[in-house]
């Protein structure tokens, strides 16, 4: 019934808008201007709307990219890896970013991030509808479109939600198909870097044919893609040791001197490949710090730098050190830089014109991806042996042993293989429905109605994760006493679980685990302790939908159209995690919910779930004359579990003389909240955050150094409410005709979004226990099963306003050479594209918490470069072509959240927002790109095409970050260095 008044609501509504725009009224409701056909007539109209008429340009910025410029420009074999050029584009992820995504299972996919507002702010589709996710979240894989047919793409800055619903706060990417491709054609290309490694390889063919006389149709292609991967780092950049580091002279809430220091030659002190000894009890304290373990078990003598943070003198254990033997450890060279991946795909569409105006239609697509991917080693630290372990007493001499207790190892494990993600995804989607045209008022009106199926099978796997207890009962290993109960034989090495006089503990499969050196690890023992945990997820998605464009009346200034249209959606998530692989959940006595993790990363728990929702829509055009035009819209759209909202869109352009057209657009948008954020049974994840009661204390009373190492559990919300959007365009085009061929559009953004859905991150939660708040403090416990790491407890809610603000700039210019020359051959094309951000607003809304712009902010989370640009000049003729670009981004703070000083320094303690450094600027980003390309014609229609593409022509290194690890910014950056693709396309018509 809700249903049912929603939708007459909405009519009545739209009927109105309608004849209050027909009359030439000031202000109306208004509708969207998404993305939706491209009409074609000469040229391509792109019509950024559901109204399908000749000639109509709709208000909402849209950038389009030519099959010429996806061929000519595109820098891999990935349409993603292009479309992620686009300055309006931000914070994409990306196989180079996702490595570490390890629970989320987003490792390896392309996802879209418009405005740097979220993935899941960005719809993306496929001609005009949606599209089944690849992720538990939602987000749609652009490797599962199928790329050699592709026409063209178009990016919608701009709020969409009035026309295609949910998650289009930022705006839409459609891919657009060629569905009535005539001819074959094929492609296959082959790449590597210029360090010899990262090969790649891809194949694409498509077909398309007519049939009975031009009625029927059918288009089919197929695509293989295979990525080596890179699982080394070994690149110049990332041997620097740029860090930053805190000075051991600071003070909390004392010094006046900055907090951290920007250093190179930085290394990590607090591990080692093969063990390092951080602490020792028992006699004089610390006396075995810096004793680290080489090849062998051989017993060495770290050596820290001149500048150790905190001093090697202090209670704590030095986390990083300048200089000394900062190079010693080696895990920021053991991460990967380029996942493994393979990739199949297909696609077939069939199509009959049953009679004339009545087309029947079926698409099916399948999708493969298998994505193998380094994430870095087995790290840990906290690690305790007793005196009578059994590998530090063969390690260690007597007199190096005397009077100690126990002591405390770190290490990065090399004799571990390094934790990976094995994620298998298997993406279906089919389509039925009919399209057509018929007069109606005497117009041509266009109809279409579809039923919608999409499948994705989803098995997300970690490998080579530590299991909690078998590792710690590994490690504790003795020599076997007479008479131990399980008779092992006297002298030999075992654990101390299966030799002491307990029987209840025993595990006939613990094998002994010697983690002082490298190459002393028993296989066995490493089998024991290393398991793959998983999950496996179902997502179905179904949709129908149907949308009907005519031109019901004119007024004096021209035609009125209208585009009317409803569509229903079910989302669905089922999965399912072996017991073995799931952590344990249990009530609390402060009412909340604490977790016991089997594994140091995963304890994966299964997500079951689904919704519906109902939209109806209406959009109307009317132009009034004067060369003003109005475009709005209005849906009603009811969700199942967020309950009945409103989206409307109010559009119009003017164009007062043929050379400059303005346009000007608001909107109310929303999302809402996924199947992840509504029904996430739980995942953990597995990380550190900086200490703010500092060292020797802790969240409810434990104590800890100057880091906690935590596992976190995420946990779904049903009570989320949808988010809500208010978003402004303004700008305008520029199209001289004193010089033809040139365009320039400039754009105003602004999007503010409301009830955003958001979870606090793991730092927050501990820094407001800190400030004394109960309620995080409750979600935080101690982890029974490690005394150096808490357990948090996570979950989404409406609680943030974000906010983002900027300017699009786009200018083309296109001169045919025999304008300039007698017998000029071909023409010259020049295009910039650049975005500047304004501001970039996270707000929790949590008083007291500062509100940080990441405007300007090339490094940390979120972070949004004040510009992003790229440009491109194109010189082509009928047989050869050369396509230069250059894009980057500008030098911009290391951190959003940094004050930058010298001497003078604001007083902050280690729980503060803002922290204070002697440098806080990194550089910016230019590379350039090159394409050659050779064409071949033979026969009447058909032509070979051989290019050659250069990503990175001079080789330039990433966007260095002072970090340890992976010391560069990945989202923006180019990881790989110099590459080289090369191929061959052949078409025949």
């Amino acid at each position: 019934m809700r249903y049912s008044k929603a939708m007459r609501a909405v009519l009545a509504s739209g009927s109105a808008l309608a004849g209050l725009m027909a009359c030439g009224s000031g202000t109306a409701w208004a509708q969207s201007t998404p993305v939706g056909d491209t009409v074609e007539s000469g040229e391509i109209l792109v019509t950024g709307s559901r109204i399908v008429r000749d000639g109509f340009e709709a208000p909402t910025p849209v950038t389009v990219l030519s099959l010429d410029e996806i061929q000519n420009q595109s820098p891999s074999n990935n349409i993603a890896d292009f479309v992620n050029q686009l300055p309006s584009l931000a914070g994409s992820t990306r196989p180079a970013n996702s490595r570490l995504n390890l629970s989320s299972g987003q490792a390896g996919i392309n996802a879209l991030n418009l405005r740097n507002l979220g993935e899941i702010r960005t719809l993306v589709l496929l001609d005009g509808r949606r599209s089944v996710g690849s992720t538990i979240t939602g987000l749609v894989d652009v490797n599962t479109i199928p790329q050699s047919l592709i026409k063209s793409v178009e990016v919608v800055t701009g709020g969409a939600s009035a026309a295609y619903g949910s998650d289009a706060v930022a705006g839409v990417v459609n891919f657009i198909l060629d569905k009535k491709y005539e001819g074959i054609k094929a492609s296959a290309d082959s790449g590597i870097t210029t360090y010899g490694d990262g090969g790649n390889y891809s194949f694409n063919a498509a077909l398309g044919k007519s049939f009975a006389g031009g009625r029927g149709h059918i288009l089919l292609s197929g695509e293989i893609a295979h990525r080596d991967g890179i699982f080394e780092v070994d690149r110049a950049w990332n041997a620097t040791g740029y860090v930053r580091i805190q000075d051991p002279a600071w003070v909390s809430g004392v010094s006046t001197t900055p907090r951290y220091l920007i250093r190179r030659q930085v290394g990590a002190a607090n591990s080692t490949p093969g063990g390092l000894i951080t602490g020792s009890a028992g006699g004089v304290a610390n006396r075995l710090r810096g004793t680290y373990f080489g090849q062998g078990g051989q017993a060495l003598q770290y050596q820290y730098g001149a500048l150790t943070y905190p001093s090697p003198a202090g209670a704590s254990a030095p986390t990083l050190t300048q200089g000394g033997s900062w190079q010693v450890n080696d895990s920021g060279r053991r991460i990967g830089l380029d996942p493994e991946d393979d990739r199949h795909g297909f696609f077939g569409r069939l199509s009959y014109e049953v009679s004339d105006g009545v087309e029947l239609f079926a698409e099916a697509s399948y999708n493969k991806q298998k994505v193998r991917f380094n994430a870095g080693p087995n790290l840990a630290t906290g690690i305790t042996l007793q005196a009578d372990n059994a590998f530090l007493i063969n390690a260690l001499t007597p007199a190096q042993r005397a009077g100690i207790t126990s002591v405390t190892l770190a290490t990065t494990a090399a004799d571990l293989p390094f934790r990976g993600v094995a994620n298998d995804r298997e993406v279906q989607r089919y389509v039925i429905g009919a399209e057509g045209e018929f007069q109606a008022f005497g117009k041509a009106a266009h109809w279409d109605i579809y039923g919608q199926y999409g499948r994705a099978k989803m098995h997300e796997e970690l490998t080579n994760i530590m299991h909690t207890a078998r590792t710690a009962a590994a490690t504790d290993a003795v020599f076997a006493a007479t008479g131990n109960p399980g008779g092992y034989a006297v002298g030999s090495i075992q654990c101390r679980i299966n030799v002491d006089v307990s029987t209840t503990n025993n595990d006939p499969n613990c094998r002994p685990l010697n983690r002082l050196g490298i190459g002393v690890a028993d296989p066995a023992a490493i089998a024991y302790i290393l398991g793959n945990p998983y999950r496996d997820e179902i997502a179905e998605q179904i949709v129908t939908g149907a949308n009907l464009s005519l031109t019901p009346f004119a007024t004096w200034a021209g035609d009125v159209s209208i585009a009317i249209g409803g569509e229903y959606r079910e989302e669905k998530i089922s999965g399912f995690v072996p017991p073995e692989f799931q952590p344990t959940v249990t009530a609390n006595p402060a009412g909340g919910l604490t977790t016991a993790n089997t594994w140091s990363v995963g304890n994966y728990l299964p997500t079951n779930g689904k919704y519906n929702v109902k939209e109806a829509y209406l959009e109307a055009v009317v132009p009034l004359g004067f060369g003003l035009e109005l475009n709005g819209a209005v849906r009603a759209t009811d969700y199942s579990t967020s309950g009945y909202v409103t989206t409307w869109k109010a559009g119009a352009t003017w164009q007062p003389i043929e050379d400059i057209r303005f346009r000007v657009t608001r909107s109310r948008d929303i999302r809402a909240p996924n199947l992840n954020e509504l029904y996430q049974a739980g995942s953990s994840n597995t990380d550190a955050v900086t200490n703010p009661f500092g060292a020797g204390s802790g969240p409810n009373g434990g104590i800890y150094g100057a880091s906690i190492s935590y596992s976190a559990l995420n946990l779904g919300n049903p009570d989320l409410r949808a988010e809500k959007a208010d978003s402004w365009n303004i700008g305008g085009i520029f199209s001289p005709r004193f010089l033809p061929g040139f365009n320039l559009s400039v754009d105003y953004f602004r999007i503010d979004v409301d009830d955003a859905i958001d979870t606090l991150t793991a730092q927050d939660i501990v820094n407001r226990c800190a400030e004394g708040r109960t309620e995080y403090c409750a979600a935080i416990t101690q982890d029974p099963n490690n005394a150096s790491r808490i357990l948090i407890r996570s979950q989404p809610f409406n609680f943030a306003r974000k906010l983002v603000r900027g300017i699009d700039i786009d200018a083309s210019y296109r001169l045919p050479l025999d304008k300039l020359f007698a017998n000029g051959d071909g023409s010259v094309t020049l295009r910039g594209v650049a975005t500047r951000y304004i501001e970039n607003l996270n707000d929790t809304g949590i008083p007291g918490v500062i509100v940080v712009d990441t405007v300007g902010a090339n490094g940390g989370q979120y972070s949004t470069p004040k510009w992003i640009f790229r440009g491109s000049a194109s010189y082509e003729t009928p047989s050869f072509s050369i396509t230069a670009v250059g894009r980057g981004v500008s030098a911009g703070k290391y951190l959003a959240n940094a004050i930058e000083c010298q001497t003078g320094c604001p007083l902050t303690t280690t729980a503060a927002q803002f922290q204070t450094y002697d440098e806080n600027h990194v550089k910016g980003l230019f590379y350039v790109d090159l394409n050659l390309t050779q064409k071949i014609a033979f026969g009447s229609k058909s032509e070979a095409q051989f290019f050659l593409n250069v990503t990175n022509v001079f080789n330039k290194s990433p966007l260095l970050l002072p970090e340890t690890g992976l010391a560069a910014n990945s989202t923006y950056s180019d990881m790989l260095g110099r590459q080289f693709r090369f191929g061959l396309r052949i078409e025949m018509r």
